[in-house]
């Protein structure tokens, strides 16, 4: 049969996206490379590594326990300075995607987000454009659609415009705070910041322990599986495929053909009379630039040279904070947030929310571990490991006994900061390097963190310029309204295609400075309403 609307992925983008069309009583179609968290044998509650054998970091003999725990099992390689590193990289495949691990925080980017090239006029190498071709009005009613949808908690940001009578009216009440949480936010308020309930897409059932960084099976995590993908299938007639790997999509110079893929060893070609990307922001660049044919012969939908291109991972940094609460205090759940760093002066940083709990120990000292292996120093691994006895009693305070902050700084897109296809030892290749400017506001981020924890102790844990910790990939497939300098159209529909759509991060022109699952489940909704007013042929 011919699909009204084939989707490929089924995170933030992909769901939401299929949920609104088949509701509207189109044919829809998913396919996910990973598995449906129905299946048996699903891990759920529980951090993939905690199954593995012996503790180590992800890698491809851990491959069926990682699909089974809704984790991508792909390697991917980057450089690192001089070096190269190979890595798993911890996002989701899986129904709902990434969806299905995050720390369930739904933000809203500001109204000054969609005139990025303004908020940085430093950053003259940068591809900021003047601004998004949609304009944060325009996004706004989506934006309180899906915070309806995905039932959202939280209380209104003081530091944005509208306040409880405006945009933030619709939310539900969220739990008190705990102990320790309710300590460090009347801290901050008392340093004159602006502390807020961070909007989170959770039921807080009895028990919750938040699910961070694994597949929740409570009915209380509202990922694009649970509010969107199961509905669109039990209610609305769409029809899923998991465990099916697009290989290719076949197209004209016109249009899209056929969808060529492969579920549990048998090759089929699929037809849509609209196919929509939604594998994220590494798997749909990827997918389109395998897809070169003698039509397309630099990539599918790729005239402009920018898929791949322009990739943009936020920096994002940990605060690991013991406060004055007496230990033994919960601090599993994200909290908190502040945004009185977002816009400092005249530099444009980003936010500050609360982490949730770090890893288990045992997980944790294998990431470090990989880290030091795959570092400028790999000779020390073997005394990392011989000293890791002695390490854990100190990450188990870590883990228990403190509570963590994480500064989201906002990245900029560079045109050689980039997503290609790789073959060999790896499924995909990150070119990634930070640039002077990036790595100044990294530094004034760290300094008013500093100033703003004072007298507290803490460590910090830097992330921000670790490109294995690929947090919030966005960019690689931007949109626009020139078909020189973008690959898709304010719909975010490909230049020169007819019937082909991506709807993941992919089409970020910029990454603002918070969570960016809101605005694309958001957007999804807003392209699902332009699709539903359009007669299909």
């Amino acid at each position: 049969m011919e699909w009204d609307a084939i989707i490929i992925g089924t995170g933030m983008g992909g769901a939401p996206l299929g949920y609104a069309l088949a509701r509207a009583g189109q044919r829809v179609l998913f396919l996910e490379k990973g598995r449906s968290p129905q299946q048996p044998g699903t891990l759920a509650n529980s951090y993939a590594e905690s199954h593995f054998p012996t503790p180590a970091a992800p890698a491809p003999e851990h491959r069926a326990t990682l699909q089974r725990a809704g984790r991508y099992s792909d390697t991917v390689r980057t450089n690192a300075g001089p070096r190269t590193q190979h890595f798993v990289p911890f996002i989701g495949s899986g129904g709902g995607g990434s969806s299905a691990l995050y720390g369930m925080v739904l933000e809203r980017f500001f109204p000054a987000d969609f005139a990025p090239r303004a908020q940085h006029p430093q950053a003259a190498d940068a591809a900021l454009p003047a601004a998004w071709p949609i304009s944060y009005a325009e996004l706004e009613p989506f934006y309180a659609q899906a915070e309806a949808l995905f039932r959202v908690r939280g209380t209104p940001d003081p530091l944005r415009a509208g306040g409880a009578a405006g945009w933030a009216s619709h939310f539900k009440t969220p739990p008190p705070l705990t102990p320790a949480a309710g300590e460090l936010f009347d801290f901050f308020a008392g340093r004159a910041l602006h502390p807020y309930r961070v909007p989170l897409a959770c039921e807080f059932v009895p028990g919750c322990s938040a699910c961070q960084g694994y597949l929740c099976d409570r009915q209380c995590k509202n990922d694009a599986g649970r509010i969107c993908l199961q509905p669109a299938l039990a209610e609305h007639g769409a029809t899923l495929m998991d465990e099916c790997e697009v290989l290719r999509l076949d197209a004209t110079r016109s249009a899209v053909t056929g969808v060529v893929c492969e579920q549990r060893g048998q090759r089929l070609t699929l037809r849509g009379k609209r196919v929509f990307l939604a594998a994220g922001a590494l798997e749909t660049p990827r997918l389109l630039l395998q897809s070169a044919s003698p039509h397309w012969p630099h990539g599918l939908a790729n005239d402009s040279g920018l898929v791949g291109r322009n990739l943009m991972r936020h920096h994002i940094d940990l605060y690991v904070i013991k406060p004055k609460t007496p230990a033994g205090f919960d601090n599993r759940q994200k909290e908190f947030g502040f945004n009185d760093f977002y816009q400092h002066g005249a530099m444009k940083l980003g936010s500050v929310q609360s982490f949730g709990r770090l890893p288990p120990v045992p997980v944790l000292a294998a990431s470090m571990a990989d880290d030091v292996r795959q570092g400028p120093l790999p000779w020390l691994a073997p005394l990392f490991k011989l000293a890791q006895p002695l390490l854990q009693p100190v990450l188990r305070q870590f883990v228990e006994q403190r509570l963590v902050l994480a500064s989201t700084l906002e990245d900029l897109p560079y045109a050689d900061n980039r997503v290609t296809p790789a073959e060999g030892d790896a499924r995909l290749a990150i070119d990634y390097r930070v640039r002077p400017h990036d790595a100044a506001r990294i530094a004034a981020m760290r300094r008013l963190m500093r100033d703003a924890l004072k007298p507290y102790a803490y460590d910090l844990v830097k992330q921000a310029d670790n490109n294995q910790r690929i947090a919030h990939a966005c960019g690689t497939c931007r949109f626009g309204d020139d078909p020189g300098s973008s690959v898709l159209d304010a719909n975010n529909r490909a230049h020169g295609l007819s019937n082909l759509y991506v709807v993941d991060a992919s089409f970020f022109p910029s990454s603002g400075g918070t969570n960016p699952s809101l605005t694309i489940a958001a957007n999804a909704l807003r392209v699902a309403q332009h699709i539903v007013a359009q007669p299909i042929n």
